[in-house]
């Protein structure tokens, strides 16, 4: 048996029969690359409760938006972009943080500073001119 079927996996005509839809709708899901149940040693999909989870949102968008299945991929395709940037931001956020706390307690204050600081340098003598 797979590995995910500790969580709870669920064979392909339970998961139609629940939700009202025939095996070949959850087939073409797959072929179009929406959902990705996993197998088994004997290539019986399973899918997962985030498969479900997945599958119910792919459904709120056909049924109750009427979105096709490309828009649907384009949708599915930018809601993972966007949960990747969200991880970057925030780790990088949190890089952030770290940096400037660590910087706030060095001894020295001017060294590694953010923004660079130059110590001022003293302008020549200006020289009294006689006209």
């Amino acid at each position: 048996m797979a590995t995910r079927k500790k969580q709870g996996a669920y064979m392909i005509s339970a998961v139609a029969e629940m939700y009202g839809i025939h095996p070949q709708t959850l087939r073409l899901y797959e072929r179009e690359g929406l959902l990705k149940p996993s197998r088994t040693e004997g290539n019986t999909r399973l899918y997962t409760d985030e498969d479900i989870q997945r599958l119910e949102f792919i459904l709120n968008l056909a049924r109750d938006l009427g979105v096709n299945i490309s828009g649907i991929a384009i949708i599915l395709q930018m809601r993972e972009r966007m949960e990747i940037m969200q991880k970057q931001m925030h780790e990088f956020v949190t890089y952030i943080q770290k940096e400037v706390m660590d910087r706030a307690h060095g001894a020295d204050p001017h060294r590694g500073a953010i923004v660079p600081i130059r110590r001022p340098v003293p302008a020549p003598a200006a020289k009294d001119k006689k006209r």
